[in-house]
């Protein structure tokens, strides 16, 4: 079997930068010089500014900015700064208290002016008093030009409420220590340190594949989410450190919500001088200003970016890949060229399945990188890394930024790391699941798109923190510095305060976070990127799971805040109950809004006030009444608020690891191979490049298989059509419930019971479009919902309701959809999101029948009326009625009718007029010769023994007695062999019907040969025009029959498990096959046998005994599931090749197991489907000629008993019984009785210990050692059965038991146990009693 093909790991590949053809668009960015000499002042000495510095005269209210204010003789000092670029920059300021502080390393002192002057700002009169100056460090000349720098400074005065700037540092020294004066402090600026710079906006101009994927087409603004600050041309002095590349990440979001997950790395290379225009050459300082003669002592750097586009966030793959190939270009000769590496990345490297959970990338004999499956969550995929979360922002502003989140603030996230800003990002927008944030969203936000930040709405922006070297914030926006751990909020608002959030939940989060904050400190360790292939193969799970456990319980500590902080809002759902009008979808008509206020605590009021007024909380409200792409995650949540319902739901664990999937199975991916020469030598390395090269098509290469590209929409989309399709949480749920009913015996066969139907209604669809009375079909399985209640089935999960509210939205039925809630309702089942969305769909879009009283009504009226006249009719009737057939009171008149209905309409109209009870009293047949028949263990007719073997083992406990005279006349049909219709009728499922006519295994031919013969009191010729009638309908329409038995042998210990057995023995895993023997306890795969014959009389042990099966008839043997197991299997199959598969003749043949287990079930439980009439259409049923297609299709008998008995074994009791009750004779009843007769003496008179003490005592005196392959109880139990009937199968019980007990303490229980005479164990009990009524034997 062909694997699956992967989805593809890698969209596009992408190079953006300054097309050298292309057009240049310059952006407005006026470069800031950083500061690079600080100096002190003292205009009270006549001291003037410096030329090129400028003076700091104003704080940032206003006030005086002297740095001497509380001096006794002030000096009136101030403090000066230049900017300019022909010195390193200052990259720190401080304060240094002479005589308390220790001066750093690298850190310089201004002690004086400019004009020689002390420089301290303390008053030096005092002997103790010590002295204060400025200090600052500056980078170093070898150090890069991209460091951060000073680029402005400030004074504040606290006393006057002035406070730091957004993005300024406070150097936390008061520069006033005099006596007299406010508090005085130094705060600046840092932003990174450019060059001479020219700034153009980025472009595309090589890209891989070329051409658009048809489910993905590139985004034309990718290359401006690769260079968000632009592409800069920059001229450097010779001796500038080389730059590291940097790192981002960004995210695209389309039209209908896919993310795009990108990760760029940003680099320099060198630039030609002869691109440039003298104007630029002259800006940059490469040409003089005067005579414009060249400067040859620097250097010219464009910066560039190479980009992969994937749907999955992969974020530290892609950037090992991007540094590899990006190390590659800039390092050779190679004899592989940079473009076989890429597409070879491209195409071989599949995503990480279960199948393969880790994938091992030798990019190069050096370079590798380890890709593993993603944690199997059923939370949202995304890019959210909580680890730098709370990381970066710590417990409280995690807090208060959830805060900000829920409430829908303005929020603008800044750093110089963009990987950073992409990562909290997400796991921002992530942190308030199940509330999706629907308004503008943009993590890594280029410079031209800036304006988003003056919209009108909430949204949240990550800018890079040079943004604020050339814009101010608005003021209305929330703040975030991720690199120092601060949020600015504007003044003239009220601070954001994770105290706003409800007390205890708030709290319970808070203490949460700290805890694993410091857990975090403790295990995130730098250095660990760098990891060789020794590390990423032992150390792997060492390193990195705990770090994804902890990743795990921060998420999960937000989950349980929400589920929470949303507790109970499903029974404040409104569902639709009526025609719908234009306020119909509104979230005020979909959820009680007030009700839901009201049951909160009034200290909260505010916040639930802000939070249901948010776009959020009403799309999530909408999310829940319909149907929406994210159901099974809505799904996830309500069983996490359920979860959280408890007094302590702290300690409650709301996300489990799915740890089925995961393994260490590693796949390794191969670098490209390396070509040879004819000769078999090394080709030469040809291929190096200066820059980063133009990648030409030609060498890439194009594998004839590729990987699957993801669809559009493919994850979690709703489905379309009224297929079940379950989710992880239901499947999981239901396998949960399993486990635990398993271990309960009356609760193991409901579940059993609740998956058969659960089968059914996964199969409803395929039947309602197969009929053509539609909406009977409809109405006939909410009949099998209401069924399904009244014998207290447990269901495992919502699918039977949601299938059939979706199938009335498809046809048009909503009030019968509204009769399904209640009666959902009604089972105690709170619908979930999945159903509950089906439902208002089926509700909403379907067209509701008319309010007004019309002519249906006026019909109802009158058969009301008409009904009433017959029910007083009918006692006159019954005076009037004369003359009856047999024990049932049939009358001639009555049989005469009966006779012309069959002669002019079907056999199942027929049958539907006849309601009378059914019994089981054997009945016999005579043929017109005379000769003797006996009736084997499936009421089929055997010929008389003639023969040594099995014969002689028949003969040795019976005797002849009187033969009874057979019901047909002149007919050799034996009715007994009659099997119920295809079709069973409206209520052959109900409870109450149990034993009548209209039972799926019974038909009214079955009774009429199970009951004593017609006494006719009118002319013969009655009978005989009914047999013959009788006989022609079913010459007609009944020419194949179907047997089928799930009776299995046991290897181990030859003996013969049986139905409710295997039942009792089935496990609670959905991927077991097997049962166990409750004889020896050895594991066996039970077998389901089919056997395609024709009509009438089957000869089962004869046929056996000649080594031959009856009439060369097809039989099938397939495994025998359990209900969970089918339902598994079938659900995959429906997955994987559609709901049309189970309409398709190649059902049969393709998927055998799942059709005849499915014919098994639906048989058993007595529901209505339409695949038997496959088994018409297929090459079993070839060699019957006379297959009529007039039938809807074939009958099914269910046996209980083998198809195939063994011949070498002892015949059961029941069918020794059978052959008895046929072969006595008149002249014989003088005859000693026979032990069989006392056999069932002693069963009849409630001494069952005695049976059983004959029966071994009989089987012991017999010679060879006779074996049986069946349990004494199941011999007892079947002859019960064929002598007493179905009624006394519930008391056989009880008297087996009280007589096993009795037994025991005479022959003890380990005997008892090697004879196989222990009775039926409990399990197995109720196993047969929930799915009756029980088979034929």
């Amino acid at each position: 079997m062909t694997e699956e093909k992967c989805p593809q790991l890698v969209d596009y590949f992408v190079v953006a930068g300054l097309d050298p053809a292309g057009p240049w668009r310059p952006l407005d960015e006026d470069a800031v010089e950083s500061v690079t000499d600080l100096a002190v002042i003292a205009r009270g000495l006549g001291e003037e500014v410096p030329e090129g510095f400028t003076c700091i005269e104003r704080t940032l209210g206003g006030h005086s900015a002297e740095l001497s204010a509380g001096l006794i003789n002030n000096p009136h000092l101030y403090l000066c700064y230049r900017r300019g670029r022909d010195k390193p920059p200052i990259l720190d300021l401080g304060v240094l208290y002479e005589g308390k502080d220790q001066l750093k390393q690298g850190w310089y002192v201004i002690e004086t002016t400019p004009y020689s002057r002390s420089a301290n700002l303390s008053s030096g009169g005092a002997p103790t008093a010590h002295r204060v100056f400025l200090t600052y460090r500056r980078a170093l000349d070898s150090q890069g030009l991209h460091t951060l720098g000073v680029t402005d400074i400030a004074l504040l005065l606290p006393s006057k409420g002035e406070v730091a700037p957004h993005t300024f540092c406070r150097v936390d020294k008061n520069l006033n220590t005099g006596m007299w004066g406010p508090a005085l402090y130094v705060c600046y600026k840092r932003a990174v340190a450019k060059a001479n710079a020219l700034v153009y906006k980025a472009s595309e101009y090589l890209r891989y594949p070329e051409e658009d994927l048809e489910a993905f087409p590139l985004p034309e603004s990718v290359p401006v989410f690769c260079l968000p600050m632009g592409v800069t041309v920059e001229s450097w002095p010779l001796n500038t450190k080389y730059q590291l590349p940097v790192f981002s990440t960004f995210v695209l979001t389309s039209a209908s919500g896919d993310k795009v997950y990108g990760a760029a790395i940003q680099f320099y290379e060198s630039f030609s001088r002869e691109l440039l225009s003298e104007r630029q050459s002259v800006r940059l300082g490469l040409l003089s200003v005067v005579d414009r003669r060249p400067i040859t002592n620097r250097s010219l750097q464009v910066k560039k970016s190479i980009c992969v586009l994937s749907h999955w966030p992969f974020f530290t793959v892609f950037q090992k890949f991007l540094t590899f190939v990006y190390r590659y270009s800039i390092s050779g000769p190679h004899v592989l060229p940079l473009e076989k590496h890429i597409s070879s990345f491209m195409h071989n490297v599949p995503f990480p399945s279960p199948q393969r959970p880790r994938i091992l990338v030798q990019l190069s004999p050096y370079d590798n990188l380890l890709l593993c499956q993603p944690v199997s969550s059923p939370l949202p995929l995304s890019g959210a890394s909580f680890l730098k979360l709370l990381q970066n922002l710590g417990p409280e502003n995690a807090c208060t930024l959830l805060l900000a989140v829920l409430t829908e603030h303005k929020l603008l996230l800044h750093s110089l790391r963009p990987d950073v800003l992409t990562s909290v990002s997400e796991a921002l927008v992530s942190m308030s699941f199940p509330l999706r944030w629907l308004c503008p969203y943009i993590p890594l936000c280029p410079l031209q798109m800036a304006d988003v930040l003056l919209a009108p709405m909430p949204f949240i922006v990550g800018v890079h923190s040079s943004y604020f070297d050339l814009y101010d914030p608005p003021t209305d926006v929330v703040c975030v510095d991720l690199d120092t751990n601060t949020i600015f909020q504007s003044e003239d608002k009220k601070p954001l305060s994770w105290r706003s959030l409800p007390r205890k939940h708030g709290k319970t989060l808070f203490n949460t976070l700290t805890n694993l904050h410091k857990t975090l400190e403790k295990i995130c360790t730098p250095g660990q990127e760098e990891a060789t292939l020794e590390f990423l193969l032992t150390d792997y799970d060492q390193i990195y799971r705990s770090q994804k456990q902890l990743e795990l319980e921060i998420q999960e500590a937000f989950l349980r805040f929400m589920s929470c902080l949303l507790r109970g809002y499903r029974t404040f759902l409104l569902p639709i109950t009526q025609a719908p009008s234009d306020t119909t979808t509104d979230c005020s008509s979909l959820f009680n809004l007030q009700g839901f206020l009201k049951s909160r605590d009034r200290t909260q009021q505010k916040f639930y006030t802000q939070l249901t007024r948010t776009q959020m909380f009403t799309q999530f409200i909408e999310e829940c009444s319909f149907v929406s792409d994210r159901h099974a995650c809505l799904e996830f949540f309500d069983e996490c608020v359920q979860k959280v319902d408890v007094e302590k739901p702290e300690e409650v664990r709301l996300i489990d690891l799915d740890e089925t999937h995961s393994g260490e199975h590693t796949v390794f991916i191969m670098p490209p191979e390396e070509p040879q020469e004819p000769d078999g030598s090394e080709c030469p390395a040809l291929y190096s490049y200066e820059t980063f090269p133009t990648l030409r098509p030609d060498l890439f290469e194009r594998p004839q298989d590729q990987l699957r590209v993801p669809a559009k929409g493919s994850a979690g989309s709703a489905p379309s059509s009224p297929a079940p399709r379950r989710t992880k949480q239901e499947i999981k749920l239901a396998q949960k419930r399993a486990q635990k009913y398993s271990a309960v015996p009356d609760m193991w066969s409901k579940c059993l019971l609740g998956h058969c139907y659960g089968l059914w209604f996964i199969y409803l669809p395929t039947f309602v479009r197969a009929e053509s009375a539609k909406v009977r079909a409809l109405h006939t399985a909410y009949d099998v919902l209401k069924h399904m209640e009244n014998r207290k089935v447990v269901l495992p999960d919502e699918v039977c309701y949601r299938i059939l509210m979706q199938l009335c939205g498809q046809y048009g039925q909503p009030v019968l959809a509204v009769r399904v809630l209640l009666e959902m309702k009604k089972a105690g089942i709170t619908p979930n999101t999945i159903t509950y969305g089906y439902y208002n769909k089926a509700v909403l879009e379907s067209k509701w029948p008319s309010t007004s009283q019309g002519g249906r009504l006026r019909w109802a009226k009158l058969r009301n009326v008409l009904l009433a006249v017959a029910q007083f009719r009918q006692p006159i009737r019954r005076r009037q009625k004369s003359g009856s057939v047999g024990s049932r009171g049939v009358t001639v008149s009555h049989l005469l009718i009966y006779s012309k209905m069959l002669l002019s309409t079907s056999f199942v109209n027929f049958t539907s007029f006849i309601f009378c009870p059914l019994t089981s009293r054997p009945a016999g047949t005579r043929d017109t010769a005379g000769r003797n028949k006996v009736v084997d263990e499936n009421y089929n007719n055997v010929s008389s023994p003639s023969r040594g073997g099995l014969a002689g083992k028949l003969q040795q406990l019976l005797t002849p007695t009187r033969h009874r005279v057979s019901l047909s006349v002149g007919s050799d049909l034996d009715l007994t062999d009659t099997p119920s219709p295809a079709y069973p009728l409206r209520r052959s499922w109900d409870a109450n019907q149990e034993g009548t006519g209209l039972e799926v295994n019974g038909s009214v031919l079955q009774q009429l040969a199970s009951d004593p013969p017609l006494s006719v009191t009118a002319d013969t010729s009655l009978h005989l025009s009914l047999s013959l009638s009788l006989s022609l309908s079913l010459s007609l329409c009944l020419c194949v029959q179907v047997l089928m038995s799930s009776c299995s042998l046991c290897r181990s210990c030859n003996s013969l498990v049986y139905d409710e057995e295997i039942m009792a023995s089935w496990t609670s895993d959905d991927s077991n096959l097997n049962s166990s023997c409750p004889f020896c306890c050895a594991s066996f795969v039970p077998f389901l046998n089919a056997e395609i014959c024709d009509f009438g009389p089957v000869s089962r042990y004869m046929s056996s005994l000649q080594g031959s099966s009856v009439g060369g008839a097809p039989q099938v043997t397939v495994a025998y599931l359990s209900p969970l197991v089918l339902r598994k299997e079938l659900e995959s199959l429906l997955e994987n090749e559609g709901e049309a598969v189970l309409a398709q003749p190649q059902f049969l043949e393709n998927h055998s197991i799942i059709f005849w287990n499915l014919v098994w079930y639906f048989q058993r439980l007595g529901l209505p489907s339409n695949l038997l009439q496959l088994v018409k259409a297929s090459p079993l049923v070839s060699q019957f000629t006379q297959v009529t297609h007039t039938r809807p299709s074939v009958p099914v008998r269910l046996l209980w008993d083998t198809l195939t008995p063994d011949t070498d074994q002892w015949p059961p009791l029941y069918i020794l019984w059978r052959i008895h009750s046929k072969t006595k004779t008149h002249s014989d009843t003088q005859q000693q009785e026979p032990p069989l007769s006392e056999v069932l003496r002693w069963v009849g008179m409630n001494e069952v210990h005695k049976a059983v003490t004959l029966f071994l005592d009989t089987l012991a005196k017999q010679p060879g050692s006779p074996s049986t392959q069946r349990s004494l109880y199941r011999e007892f139990l079947f002859l019960t059965l064929a002598a007493m009937g179905k009624d006394h199968v519930a008391a056989f019980d009880k008297k087996f038991k009280a007589a096993y007990t009795r037994l025991s303490g005479t022959l003890g229980q380990e005997e008892l146990r090697k004879k196989r005479a222990q009775p039926l164990s409990p399990k197995a009990i109720d196993c047969r009693r929930s799915f009756h009524p029980p088979l034929e034997c």
